[in-house]
């Protein structure tokens, strides 16, 4: 038991796993202790395989040793300049007082060189048979696991699909979805749905008693998204109709349908500025200033694309909507207001119209026209509706434009006062007719008379012309006067983009 003792020590080779199973050998050299058997306190050590004595010597690491295994194994790894191990065959001498030898008769080591090693060709066959079954096995449960990923994707994008909604009966409308392009309107059915004005609606609780919708209730509104605005689990969108009657529509995600809510969310978001909707919602108060409805909003609850429009527009509405003077003051800023000039607002007329205040100036030409109308009919006057293709010029100051009916030529009406004058001569004694007039002006600038409008009126005096003076001026005042109080809230909108002022009348003609 005591190492200084010994004069030798064999090492010999046992067989250990490769692995933590107890089938494959490893050769790992033990210890014995001079002539002594192995016991319980021998120590095992991991040592690499020796091509050296210094690599000997660096791989005696110990684990677990008893003190006399401990004691040899700090000889074994000894290394000071008097005492060098040396390798001779199969005896590893050290210091006097130890000698290892080693032992090889039990050690089997792995060799490819073998006869033992080799296999026949039908193992090989065998093993390559196996290996490729392996493969084969492990492709198809990749393929499996493939397919039950698209399978699991597919059934979840058609969970999620928003499909098109046919809407042919409000008593069936809890079996359609609540958002959706609506389907293709073929006059199939009348639903029974009945829109609502924007301008109908009010906040207030007195909504009633001006026959009004109010707070709480349900209507179905028709118009186009001015704007829309998705953030995270809410949605603020702009109802717009007749181009100035603009409400606040909005939805939030709701925690008890988190389904539902997704799928709206998502919708909402695909909803293009200008496109048609139909929108259900419920009134409720609110303090919005942005909007002509300042007092009211709606809760979302359905809605569907009548006809959506493209992402991409020439411009926008709202640009079209700034006033002259509010782009030039935007110049010196850090964000702009763009210019749109003429031929653009020309070449895209029918985007530039919905700007609010040109769409209230052809309110306000449609005034004009009945207002015209009222007033003559007031005063006895008849409308007539004459020829503008003539065989000559109507008067014969003005240019006159020329085409050809039917291998004669024609011209263009530049009047109709030839057939007012015939009409008086007719006893009808006061006519008058609103059409178009044709004048070939050549014109150096971008506002001529080649084609516009006329109101034209013709009536028979009986003693003096200040009878005629009489009627102008009452048909006059009664086109002004109107227009400012049946249509003040469409000159409103116009003034807002375009100045002018009211026109004042004296209540009998001012002769000077």
């Amino acid at each position: 038991t005591n190492i200084g003792q010994q004069t030798n020590t064999t090492i010999t080779t046992a067989r250990l796993p490769q692995t933590n199973t107890p089938h494959n050998p490893r050769v790992v050299p033990t210890i014995f202790m001079g002539n002594s058997k192995p016991s319980n306190t021998t120590a095992r050590l991991m040592l690499l395989f020796v091509h050296s004595a210094a690599c000997f010597r660096r791989a005696a690491f110990v684990s677990g040793f008893s003190a006399t295994s401990q004691k040899a194994a700090s000889l074994l790894t000894s290394s000071t300049s008097s005492s060098r191990w040396r390798t001779s065959n199969d005896v590893i001498t050290g210091p006097s007082n130890v000698v290892a030898t080693t032992s090889w008769k039990s050690a089997r080591f792995m060799s490819s060189g073998t006869e033992a090693d080799e296999k026949t060709e039908e193992e090989k066959a065998a093993m390559k048979a196996a290996r490729e079954a392996r493969k084969a096995e492990k492709e198809r449960q990749k393929a499996e696991k493939a397919a039950k990923k698209a399978a699991q994707e597919a059934a979840a994008e058609e969970a999620n699909r928003i499909h098109e909604v046919t809407y042919l009966s409000l008593s069936e409308q809890d079996s359609y979805e609540a958002m959706g392009d609506m389907s293709t309107v073929m006059s199939r059915s009348r639903s029974g749905r009945q829109f609502v004005n924007v301008a109908d609606i009010s906040g207030d609780d007195s909504a009633a008693a001006t026959k009004k919708h109010g707070p709480g209730e349900k209507v179905w509104l028709r118009g186009r998204v001015s704007s829309i605005r998705v953030k995270g689990g809410s949605c603020f969108l702009v109802l717009r109709q007749n181009s100035f009657d603009t409400i606040q529509a909005c939805f939030f995600k709701d925690k008890e349908n988190p389904d539902f809510s997704a799928k709206m969310i998502k919708y909402l978001k695909s909803l293009t500025t200008e496109s048609v909707v139909d929108m259900e919602g419920i009134i409720s108060p609110a303090d919005v200033r942005s909007c002509s409805i300042q007092n009211a909003e709606l809760a979302i609850t359905r809605i569907h694309a009548v006809s959506k429009a493209d992402a991409m527009l020439p411009f926008l509405v709202e640009d079209a909507a700034r006033s002259e003077k509010e782009v030039e003051e935007s110049q010196n800023t850090d964000r702009p207001f763009p210019r749109l000039g003429q031929e653009l607002r020309l070449d895209h007329r029918w985007l530039d119209l919905r700007a609010p205040a040109n769409n209230a100036i052809m309110r306000i030409q449609s005034a004009v026209c009945q207002l015209f109308r009222e007033s003559l009919y007031e005063q006895g006057f008849v409308e007539i509706h004459t020829p503008k293709l003539i065989a000559g010029e109507s008067e014969s100051g003005a240019g006159v434009f020329t085409t050809d009916y039917f291998g004669t030529t024609a011209c263009l009406a530049q009047s109709p006062q030839l057939y007012k004058q015939m009409a008086i001569s007719s006893d009808l004694e006061r006519v008058f007719e609103i059409g178009p007039v044709f004048r070939a002006e050549n014109s150096h600038t971008r506002r001529h008379l080649c084609e516009f409008t006329g109101l034209d009126l013709e009536m028979a005096i009986h003693e003096h012309y200040m009878e005629t003076l009489e009627v102008v001026h009452k048909m006059f005042k009664h086109i002004f006067e109107n227009l400012e109080t049946r249509y003040k809230r469409e000159l409103e909108v116009i003034r807002t983009q375009y100045d002018s002022e009211p026109v004042a009348f004296t209540d009998e003609p001012c002769v000077l």
